[in-house]
């Protein structure tokens, strides 16, 4: 399933104009948006009037679009975060529908190619990507509990605590948690 309804936050909504605006940058109608995306254009409508919440694999095939990170994406509709980043301050997204929480422990940051992820996926999640949402992104994926797999490349890993897999992405990926607990992994981002 690639939507969730619910009342929009206040992030929702900044996202859902975001989302308008940089369709409208970029010249697309919704129907060019749809093909580009594979995503129907009802649900590209929805998604920009704030009507519903987008999943991780919806953001991912739109981030592939408009060449950004999701990352990215969303420090684009947070306030400009201040070099200390409290614990209680880092924006945290939910995907309900495939069970994956994603807190943006580093924000992008003017100036700073790097970036830190949390994330989090309930047992059975399965989160695929496409395509990358910039060709080339360096990532270093450390486990930090549980045990995930990562299909990056067309390859796929099998990660436990405390391993790392590091790579540059060309292709699709794919997390999924196949244990019976949370698997809960740090992202370091570097842009190309």
């Amino acid at each position: 399933m690639e939507i969730v309804e619910s009342a929009p936050d206040v992030l929702e909504t900044q996202l859902a104009a975001r989302l308008a605006q940089l369709r409208a940058e970029y010249g697309w109608s919704l129907d060019q948006l749809a093909r580009q995306t594979g995503v129907s254009r009802s649900t590209l409508s929805r998604l920009e009037r704030a009507e519903i919440s987008p999943t991780a694999s919806l953001l991912g095939k739109l981030c592939t679009a408009y060449g950004r990170t999701m990352s990215r994406l969303l420090a684009e509709v947070e306030e400009a975060p201040s070099p200390v980043v409290r614990a209680a301050d880092q924006p945290v997204w939910h995907d309900e529908a495939s069970g994956f929480v994603r807190r943006s422990v580093s924000p992008p940051h003017a100036g700073l190619r790097g970036e830190v992820i949390e994330g989090t996926l309930r047992p059975g999640a399965d989160v695929p990507y496409d395509a990358p949402p910039v060709s080339g992104l360096e990532q270093h994926i450390w486990v930090l509990d549980g045990a995930v797999e990562i299909t990056v490349n067309g390859q796929v890993h099998e990660l436990a605590a405390g391993d790392c897999l590091r790579f540059r992405l060309w292709g699709g990926s794919r997390f999924r948690n196949l244990g019976e607990q949370a698997a809960r992994y740090a992202i370091l981002v570097v842009a190309p």
